[in-house]
């Protein structure tokens, strides 16, 4: 059986619930804050196909960041894909990885269909 690892952001509350949630139901889990400890191009590719979706629907469209540089433009699943290493704030979170599987938790309970 894999370790369970969850993408988490500290600050935000979404995380932290999903993070509470897996505490409650006594998983054992790595934590990986991913704004400190960026994924890299082969791991964010492999957790969007687990996740099933393209690289543009993992994005925060809420930042700053997006807005100033990537708002209205239209870039291939890499370069997506490349945009959220560089700037990984743009990386929608929390994401939940357990035995071949992802989940967003959003809302935090979506996570507990892979656990």
């Amino acid at each position: 059986m894999s370790k369970t690892i969850i993408y988490h952001n500290p600050r935000c509350s979404k995380s932290r619930q999903t993070l509470a949630l897996l505490e409650e139901k006594g998983e054992s889990f790595e934590i990986k804050e991913y704004l400190n400890e960026v994924p890299s191009k082969e791991e964010l590719a492999n957790i969007l196909r687990m996740l099933g979706i393209p690289a543009e629907k993992l994005l925060r469209r809420g930042e700053a960041i997006f807005k100033e540089e990537y708002k209205g433009k239209t870039l291939t699943e890499s370069q997506w894909i490349g945009a959220m290493i560089k700037h990984p704030k743009l990386i929608e979170r929390p994401i939940v990885v357990k035995n071949g599987k992802a989940s967003l938790g959003r809302p935090p309970e979506q996570v507990l269909g892979i656990l």
